[in-house]
């Protein structure tokens, strides 16, 4: 379908004042091909093909952006689960592959590469212990390295032995990053029911059921939506929705056209497009301001669940009728640290970590981006995340814990990550134990909505 003049002007409108762009292009590829009992041998195979399949990555995206106008924030590279490929190895050292990953990404120019991840849900192999054990030293010494864990499926249920391995390492990561304030925790995430074509980081790997190479597209927006709502302030909840479904349209036209033309200019598939509206720390960029503009004083407050699944479920409506392709997380995400609003309504002591938990409920991820008092206990954060799993589970829906332990500092107290990232006002933590609870051990079983078969 051509794209009309009037599409293009609205383009050039949302990009000059309402920061809209293209938040990541995400070249997905498979490694599994490179597995070697030599573990130096299985990491310049992976080296080498990462390399020659996006040697041109950088450059056609820059040609992209150029050409249409529209800023591309991000370009990043997602591999399948290292654990994978790294336990065909006799050795054990599997920082290697870390260090492979951050000299690749930095050779070829990308932002990020994600993938240094395990899936044990159900259980957890050798392999896949010794990668969660080495994720604290290969986050802290790496800069472009992002990790993932899936601990939790609704088919499988919860492994809560995983769940408690991940609280620990998520401890250690922000204690061997405690002079940048834990930033190595900010490239980890602890996913139930984690999609294998996400675009976005920390969480992004290439399933093992994608073709060999794929390009994903990350759109964001929220800008542009908050824009769409202040137009109507006194409207029903149904002209409302059906105004944020034609932006979200508009957005995700824009979405699938640089997709599909970095697709062909690489001779590399076009993946899907994510939906999801990624806010940024700049003003008027914000998630929570578009919650706000519907209506409420401050997001956080009565209401703000029902208007997160308002946009939510609109954003889904109108990017589904603009592409075929839609994937990954799709919908809206809430990090704390890079949302000014949802900075603005934690200060404003309107936002806690349980108000964000219920939210999770109906936005597309889940505990994103939140900082808490470093001397939080390993079992307090082993209760978060298995609270969120919960959630992920019984409601069949991807959620995810990105949580920070910022060593010394205590609530109320902001840390500077910069950059996408942010910055962070220290959350408070029910100072109530789970310990008895997450120490039990063992497996959560899968809900009955599990027996589809």
């Amino acid at each position: 379908m051509p794209y009309t003049p009037q599409e293009i002007l609205e383009t050039i409108q949302m990009v000059e004042n309402y920061h809209f762009d293209i938040r990541t292009v995400t070249m997905g590829i498979n490694i599994l091909d490179c597995a070697s009992p030599d573990i130096d041998l299985a990491a310049k195979k992976a080296s080498e093909k990462i390399k020659r399949l996006a040697d041109r990555l950088l450059d056609t995206v820059t040609l992209m952006e150029k050409t249409y106008g529209v800023p591309i924030i991000n370009k990043r590279i997602a591999v399948t689960p290292i654990s994978l490929l790294a336990q065909s190895a006799e050795s054990d050292d599997y920082l290697k592959f870390a260090y492979m990953l951050d000299e690749v990404a930095s050779t070829l120019g990308i932002d990020f590469i994600g993938g240094y991840s395990a899936l044990v849900q159900k259980g957890m192999t050798r392999g896949e212990a010794k990668l969660i054990e080495s994720i604290p030293v290969a986050l802290s010494s790496t800069n472009k390295v992002c990790a993932s864990v899936n601990v939790a499926t609704t088919k499988a249920g919860i492994n809560m032995d995983a769940v408690l391995k991940m609280a620990e390492t998520i401890k250690k990561a922000a204690e061997l990053s405690k002079d940048r304030d834990g930033l190595a925790c900010a490239k980890l995430v602890v996913f139930a029911n984690a999609p294998e074509d996400n675009p976005f980081m920390a969480g992004a790997f290439h399933g093992v059921g994608e073709a060999e190479a794929v390009i994903n597209i990350g759109i964001s927006g929220p800008g542009v939506v908050k824009a769409a709502v202040e137009r109507l302030p006194d409207c029903d909840f149904r002209t409302l929705a059906e105004e944020i479904k034609r932006v979200a349209f508009k957005i995700t036209r824009v979405g699938e056209l640089i997709g599909r033309k970095v697709s062909e200019q690489l001779n590399i598939p076009f993946g899907i497009v994510d939906l999801s509206l990624a806010p940024t720390p700049a003003i008027g960029d914000s998630v929570a301001n578009i919650l706000e503009a519907m209506g409420l004083e401050r997001c956080g407050g009565p209401g703000t669940t029902a208007a997160l699944a308002i946009l939510n479920d609109a954003v889904k409506k109108g990017g589904s009728m603009a592409s075929s392709a839609i994937g990954g997380l799709s919908g809206a995400f809430i990090p704390v640290s890079e949302d000014a609003g949802m900075i603005e309504a934690v200060q404003a002591g309107a936002l806690s970590i349980e108000k964000l938990e219920a939210m999770t409920c109906v936005c597309s991820v889940g505990l994103d981006m939140i900082a808490v008092p470093g001397d939080t206990p390993v079992e307090s954060i082993a209760g978060i995340i298995a609270d969120e799993m919960a959630i992920g589970m019984i409601n069949n829906k991807t959620t995810a814990v990105r949580i920070i332990p910022v060593p010394g500092k205590k609530v109320g107290d902001m840390v500077e990550f910069g950059g996408l990232l942010g910055s962070a006002p220290i959350m408070a933590v029910r100072p109530f134990s789970p310990a008895k609870f997450v120490r039990r051990g063992g497996h959560i079983p899968a809900p009955l909505q599990a027996l589809t078969n």
